[in-house]
């Protein structure tokens, strides 16, 4: 399943990335061409920004690619590195948890209310599925996250014995 993920995300980032170039180059175009800026393109790029961030964020998760201080965590003993790999793991696991959760409320409120885009008029639900489904993407990710550091360390800690 890993592997399958990983493609998914790999070509959600792409093609938002692509939509995204595409529009924005399009609206400069129309803008210096013709004197007409294109009113849906920031609508559209806004709300696509929010999805290739979460998404980016579950790679990052699953690449082990994000900033962090880690001089306290390599410097610590087994025995708190496996607390501290908890403690970790059980935050982001709570956080995006959290965003899942209240992003499918957000959305089911947004279909509730027939909630639609200024400028497209289209269902404001349909943009603001990034949110949690890129969040939904983190959580699983962080979960992986978990387990593959906690192998490592309990790995690290029967090597030093």
């Amino acid at each position: 399943m890993t592997k399958w993920l990983s493609r998914v995300e790999e070509m959600i980032v792409v093609f938002v990335l692509a939509v995204m170039s595409i529009i924005a180059f399009s609206n400069v175009l129309t803008r210096n061409l013709f004197d007409l800026s294109l009113a849906f393109t920031e609508e559209v790029t806004i709300n696509l920004f929010v999805m290739l961030t979460f998404v980016g964020t579950s790679i990052g998760v699953r690449k082990k690619a994000h900033l962090g201080f880690s001089l306290i965590y390599d410097k610590s003993p087994a025995s708190l590195k496996r607390f501290l790999t908890i403690l970790i793991g059980f935050i982001s696991i709570v956080i995006f948890s959290l965003f899942t959760y209240y992003g499918f409320a957000m959305v089911a409120f947004q279909m509730d209310m027939n909630s639609t885009t200024p400028a497209l008029g289209w269902p404001r639900w349909t943009f603001s599925l990034g949110l949690p489904f890129g969040a939904l993407l983190c959580t699983i990710r962080s979960i992986e996250a978990l387990i593959k550091e906690w192998k490592e360390v309990s790995l690290e800690q029967e090597g030093s014995q």
